[in-house]
């Protein structure tokens, strides 16, 4: 038995196969649309980063979602009440410092920012893997730290400024008032 279809059943199949695939391709540009808007939303200056750094939004968010994975398989915890005083005394110390030895104050803040992501349960990394683990739930302030940690390994030769340290001190407190706060459930549940 052989079928034979008409020019009208042709044409009826081609604006119908024409039709789903422009309805697919719609859903698929409103899904990336959400997707894009939803990982802005979360990551703020951390999304454009990942994109001039991977060249285009597909892989970024990509990148970005591999570090939702990362931080959701690790231990991240809030500190105790007793750990969080401590902290908040050795930032005193360190905050206290500056006006004497502003370069060591800077040294000594970075140095402090990572023990207390330790403490929160952040693994031991170099300075990018850990921003990327830290942006994930903290993107707000990730700029701050980025740049602070900048100018505190900067080179003998190239010398901050007292501005520029002082600016540095500024960062490091941002980062280190996030930090030291406990998570709320719901940015558990966003990080997660």
């Amino acid at each position: 038995m052989q079928f034979q279809f008409t020019n009208t059943q042709i044409t009826v199949a081609v604006v119908v196969f024409f039709l789903v695939v422009a309805i697919a391709f719609g859903l698929y540009r409103k899904y990336r649309k959400t997707r894009t808007s939803g990982f802005r939303n979360r990551f703020g200056s951390e999304y454009d980063r990942a994109v001039l750094t991977h060249g285009s939004s597909h892989k970024a968010e990509s990148k970005l979602a591999d570090r939702e994975t990362r931080v959701e398989a690790l231990k991240i915890r809030d500190l105790g009440a007793t750990e969080r005083t401590r902290f908040v005394a050795e930032w005193s110390t360190v905050q206290s410092r500056f006006v004497d030895h502003p370069k060591a104050a800077v040294t000594e803040a970075d140095d402090l920012i990572n023990t207390l992501l330790e403490a929160r349960g952040y693994p031991q990394a170099g300075f990018e893997q850990r921003a990327a683990d830290v942006s994930v739930t903290y993107p707000r302030v990730m700029e701050n730290y980025r740049l602070a940690n900048a100018i505190a390994v900067r080179p003998g030769k190239v010398e901050a400024t007292t501005e520029e340290l002082r600016t540095a001190m500024i960062q490091y407190r941002a980062i280190f008032d996030e930090l030291i706060q406990p998570q709320k459930p719901s940015e558990i549940k966003t990080a997660a």
